[in-house]
This record gives C-alpha cells, sequence and structure tokens, in this order.
C-alpha cells in the first residue's frame, strides 16, 4: 500500500475505514475552507477511493482519476497529508493529479474524458509487458458526456483488457426499484459462480439444437435489458450497479469482484455530492469549485465589487438575446462559468448547455451561423483547445459567423498548468479567415461583443478571469483591424493587446517618464497603418500580453515589421514564455514570472539606460 497516516488499510474493519473517510471529509473541508479548491465532487468520491485504495495496490495498479479533481482524497491516503493545508497555493501541492508531485499519482490530469483511454493505453502496457497489474480508472457522469469516452470504451469492449472502471454517478436518477433489482442481478452476474455457469453453458450450447441455443441467449438478455447497464453490455463491457457509492463494505466487495473477473468492467456507483457537509450536499453547481469560504455559514469570505468579465458577457449577451431573436448560445458544461446562465433563464430554447461536449458545441453553432443566426460559443480557453479541429474544418473554412468567447483567458490561478489560458492566440492566429479580437475594459467589452454580433465571419473574443486590470472608460466603437492610441507622448510605445493594456497602463506609471500606449485591439488583422505611422516616431517597443511568447502578439508585430521592411523598430515582448506555468495565487505566480508592474517597469529602464 501507498504510504499514508493509517498504514495498510486492509489490516482495518470497516468501522474504521469509515471513520478514515470520515477524517479525510474534515481534512478536505477545512482546507479547502481556507484556500478553495473543488468541493462537492471530491466529498462525494472519498468512499469511492478509500474502497480503491483497500481493493487495488496504489503502488503498482495505474489509479487513474478523470478530470482528479476529485482526487484530493487519494492524495490523502498516499504521501501528502501534511503538505495538504498547502492544496493549490503558489509552490504548494496541485488541485489535480501530478507524476512530478508524488510517485503515485500516474498521469497528469485536469480535461475530462481522458480516463478509460489512459486506462487502455495503461492495460496494452501492462499486457506487453507480462505483468500482473489493473488499471482501474474513476470517472463521473458528467465526464461520460463527452465522445472521447465512448472511443475508448468501443476498443476496450472489442480487445477485452482487464480494466476496472468506476462510475461515480452524482447526477443521474434511477428509481429505487429497478436499481434495486439491477444491482442484485448484476452482482449475480458478475459473480464467480455466475461467470462459471456462464461459460461451462456456452460450451454445452455448442452442441445443443439451434432452438435451444437462441432461448438461452434470450433468456441472459432479457435479464440484462432492466439493468441500466445495457449500453456497456452492449459495447462488450460487463457492467455492476447500481450500488451505494457511500457503503464501504459493499463497495469493497464489488471492487473485489471486479477485480477478479480479469475482463473490462464498469462498477456504476451513486453518490452524493458534498457528502458530508449538509450546505454542499445535492446537486449544487455552486459547490463544484470555490472560493475560501466559511465553514458554519458556507458564505465566501471575500467577494469582489468589481464585475468580472464573466458577468459582463453575460449579461451584455442578455441584451442583445432581447433585442434580436438571431442570437444564440452555447457552452461545453460551464453556463455559469461562462456567464451563459444569465440568458439561459430567459431563453433556454436559444442558449444550450451541451455537456462536456466541445467539439459538438463548436460544428452545432456552424450550423446555426449558416441558418442565419448570430451564435457565441462560450467556452473557457484551456477548454477551446478540445475544439480546435471543428474551429478550422467546420467554421473558418466556411467562413461561418460563430463568435468564440474565450474566457479565462491568461493566468487563471489555483488551478495551474493545465487550466492556464496562454495558448489561445499562438494556436489561433494561424487559421484563415478568423479574427482575433480582444478588450480591456467594461465598456471596450460590450463594444467588442457589438462588434462580433454583426461582423458576419469567425471571431475569437479573448477575456480575463475575474475582472479587467484597467478602470473603466468611454472608447470607440470598434472597426475591423483598427487600434486606438490611448497616448501618444514620450519616446517609448507600451503595445497592450486585451488585458495587457491594463497592464501597460500599471507599467507606464511606475516609469516616472511618459509614453505612448496604444491599445492595439486586434492581432489579426493588425492595424497596418497605425503600426507604420507609430513606427516613426516610437523605436523601441514592448508588448503585453496575457498570452504565450510563441506565435503570440509580439510574434505578430515582428511578423509585420519585417514583412513591411521596418528594421529599425526594436520589439522587446512581455509575454509568456515557452514553459507550463504553475498552479497559485495569481499575483504571486505573476511575480514569479517577474511580469508584475513594478518588475517590468524596471525591465524597461535598464533596457533605456544610456539612452
Amino acid at each position: 500500500m501507498g504510504r499514508n497516516r493509517y498504514g495498510d488499510l486492509r489490516k482495518l474493519s470497516i468501522a474504521e475505514l469509515q471513520d478514515v473517510a470520515g477524517e479525510i471529509r474534515s481534512k478536505i473541508l477545512h482546507t479547502v475552507s481556507q484556500n478553495g479548491g473543488h468541493l462537492s465532487s471530491t466529498l462525494g468520491a472519498t468512499d469511492l477511493i478509500v474502497a480503491m485504495h483497500y481493493v487495488f495496490d496504489v503502488e503498482k495498479d495505474p489509479f487513474i482519476y478523470d478530470v482528479s479533481h476529485q482526487a484530493y482524497a487519494h492524495k490523502l491516503l498516499t504521501d501528502r497529508w501534511e503538505r495538504f493545508e498547502t492544496l493549490r497555493q503558489f509552490k504548494g501541492i496541485s488541485g489535480f493529479t501530478k507524476p512530478s508531485e508524488s510517485p503515485y499519482d500516474y498521469y497528469v490530469s485536469g480535461h475530462s474524458s481522458t480516463s478509460i483511454s489512459l486506462a487502455v493505453g495503461a492495460a496494452k502496457a501492462i499486457r506487453l509487458k507480462g505483468e500482473q497489474r489493473v488499471p482501474v480508472a474513476l470517472i463521473g457522469d458528467g465526464s461520460m458526456s463527452a465522445g472521447m469516452v465512448y472511443e475508448a470504451l468501443n476498443e476496450l469492449g472489442d480487445r477485452k483488457y482487464p480494466v476496472v472502471i468506476i462510475l461515480n454517478d452524482n447526477e443521474m436518477s434511477i428509481a429505487k426499484p429497478i436499481g434495486a433489482i439491477s444491482r442484485y442481478l448484476s452482482q449475480s452476474m458478475a459473480s464467480p459462480f455466475f461467470q462459471k455457469v456462464k461459460k461451462r453453458t456456452e460450451q454445452l450450447l455448442e452442441h445443443l439444437p439451434e432452438g435451444a441455443t437462441y432461448m438461452a441467449k434470450k433468456f441472459e438478455e432479457s435479464l440484462r435489458l432492466i439493468t441500466p447497464g445495457i449500453l456497456f453490455e452492449e459495447l462488450g463491457i460487463d457492467y455492476i450497479g447500481p450500488i451505494d457509492g457511500h457503503n464501504i463494505e459493499d463497495l469493497i466487495e464489488t471492487l473485489e469482484m471486479a477485480r477478479k473477473m480479469n475482463k473490462p468492467v464498469i462498477v456504476h456507483a451513486q453518490t452524493t455530492k458534498g457528502k458530508g457537509y449538509k450546505i454542499a450536499e445535492g446537486t449544487k453547481e455552486h459547490w463544484h469549485g470555490v472560493s475560501a469560504f466559511d465553514l458554519e455559514t458556507g458564505k465566501a469570505n471575500k467577494k469582489s465589487s468589481a464585475r468580472s468579465a464573466t458577468q459582463i458577457f453575460g449579461e451584455t449577451l442578455l441584451e442583445f438575446a432581447r433585442k434580436d431573436e438571431k442570437v444564440v448560445g452555447a457552452t461545453a458544461a460551464m453556463p455559469s462559468g461562462t456567464g451563459i446562465n444569465i440568458p439561459m433563464e430567459e431563453f433556454p430554447q436559444r442558449f444550450w448547455d451541451v455537456a462536456i461536449a466541445e467539439q459538438h458545441a463548436v460544428t452545432s453553432l456552424g450550423a446555426l451561423a449558416k441558418e442565419g443566426f448570430k451564435p457565441f460559443c462560450a467556452i473557457y480557453s484551456t477548454f477551446l483547445q478540445r475544439g480546435y479541429d471543428q474551429i478550422i474544418h467546420d467554421i473558418a473554412l466556411m467562413n461561418l459567423g460563430v463568435t468564440f468567447a474565450i474566457d479565462r483567458a491568461g493566468i487563471v490561478g489555483e488551478d495551474g498548468e493545465t487550466h492556464q489560458g496562454v495558448f489561445d492566440v499562438s494556436y489561433l492566429r494561424a487559421i484563415p479567415n478568423l479574427t482575433l479580437i480582444a478588450p480591456y475594459n467594461e465598456t471596450s467589452m460590450v463594444r467588442a461583443m457589438e462588434f462580433c454580433k454583426e461582423l458576419g465571419t469567425p471571431a475569437a473574443l479573448r477575456y480575463p478571469r475575474g475582472a479587467f486590470t484597467a478602470e473603466d472608460s468611454e472608447c470607440p466603437p470598434y472597426e475591423a483591424g483598427k487600434a486606438h492610441l490611448l497616448k501618444d507622448e514620450g519616446e517609448i510605445l507600451l503595445v497592450g493587446y486585451g488585458n495587457g493594456v491594463g497592464r501597460a497602463i500599471e507599467t507606464s506609471k511606475e516609469l516616472g517618464f511618459e509614453c505612448a500606449i496604444l491599445d492595439l485591439r486586434f492581432v489579426k488583422p493588425l492595424d497596418g497603418t497605425m503600426l507604420r505611422n507609430l513606427s516613426q516616431k516610437y523605436k523601441k517597443w514592448y508588448i503585453f500580453s496575457d498570452s504565450a511568447k510563441m506565435g503570440g502578439v509580439g510574434s505578430a508585430i515582428l511578423e509585420y515589421l519585417s514583412e513591411n521592411s521596418i528594421m529599425d523598430v526594436a520589439v522587446v515582448s512581455f509575454e509568456y514564455e515557452d514553459r507550463f506555468i504553475t498552479h497559485g495565487n495569481t499575483i504571486k505566480v505573476e511575480e514569479y514570472l517577474g511580469i508584475r508592474p513594478e518588475q517590468l517597469a524596471q525591465k524597461i529602464i535598464e533596457n533605456n539606460k544610456g539612452e
């Protein structure tokens, strides 16, 4: 067993294991209330994870957690009890599984629906190496909405590798009578006795007349039809369940059974989100991911008074929808996270949550655009990566007017490497027909959305998590490919894109001398006329954008200068270097990267010494 404060779990009684689960929940609640993090899903999965660690050997069996935001109990059962207080903090432990953090974490996981594919790959490697190990994957019912899961299940059912999949079902509703019958039948069918009888019966049926064989098979199929596992059975994967995901004794018995079957098995366990913390129990989206809160009341400790970019987006989209019946939108399992929930409440027939299916969200909105609608596709920067082919093939190729509302662009803080929204400028800039646009404050956000709504061709609108760094101010309407010069003085030029404009403004205040500031507005197409004119006056340009340097805003400007033989302008980009960005408080992460305004001002001052 892995190193943990409880020793070998197999030596503990069921009552003692229940105490372990209770202590783990208390530790999670205390830490998340202080640090923020994922709460309801990880509390709901605690008993499942205790049972997993009892039945399987974390020293050798691959423990694979889908998304892994529910794996806090796993961290506490391995080697991180003392370090758990640093959860999601800068230089502390990650909120997701991370092999560089612990040998007991099999894989980095922060995006959904990858676990079964990983389990299939692990099973192939185990077979090729001739080892006796069993991959076990824990996946939530929400992750089962993504197509990648069924691609993996399709191969697994065909190849029959020994894999145990635990389906953590905290949303589905199965009537108790059917659930009870299904549990009895599926456990009976998975028992060693039934499997032995089944094998001998199949051998016997080979020698019986065709009619007898047909009747026997129909009898077995009729039993399976009243279980909810028929889909998995049709894919060639044995199914057990549903079982109570909080009954540790039943979980252990069922997982032991599944492990010994030596073939792919899905164990369907029903759990309650937020288990053990009454305020959070049930299907309450608010408690999925939380900031620091008071344990007694459940109220957040602090809340910014500034409107977030997400809130501005949702409220503006609602106003659009009220005035224009052609405005529609979709998100992929993040209605409140993206603000789509705001227009969705008033217009449920025009705004949709399509579940964890970014590819489907993108392509389906392409058809709506073709039919004359004005779709907004609201997806986090890190998750839009999952729909990249669809953006190219199904939207840009046909030049369809879908606006990609890219939330969480830039550093997102405590979620870390798997969630930082740093790549969208780089991966979208190469796509023909796609306009790239970024506002820098509340008014410019509304103006940018107005522009995108009427554009009629593909657009990508990026904005940060939380509030914009720049104060609100009046700004002119957006015109295609036109930048906005905010200040025209001094001897150097600060070029900002999106939230980078706010950083440029703050940096200018630290300089001690005047400088020009340009709100680029568009990185594609660039405002060539503006850039040529500015190159005549300013010979040192500094680029501010919350995006990757490679293929980013600075690259776009350098390409333009080179193509137009403007060789006397020196360009310094303060975009993110070519590495993944760690988790932690955003300010601390920015200090670590050296991109706080005071740090950037010092770099500019040193660069201009002797001028």
